[in-house]
């Protein structure tokens, strides 16, 4: 199994998913699916914001 280049996420990009999962209409493993990133990144950019 090939693994995946590492991706660079913009600025922009992180605070979106971060309000996302603050709102919490949607569960971290919906809003992971919905962005294509880990939960485990969601909720450390939450914490950030």
């Amino acid at each position: 199994m090939a693994r995946r280049p590492r991706r660079n996420h913009s600025p922009a990009f992180k605070a979106k998913v971060a309000v996302a999962a603050i709102k919490g209409e949607k569960t971290l493993i919906e809003l992971a699916q919905d962005f294509d990133v880990h939960p485990n990144q969601i909720k450390q950019w939450r914490d950030q914001l």
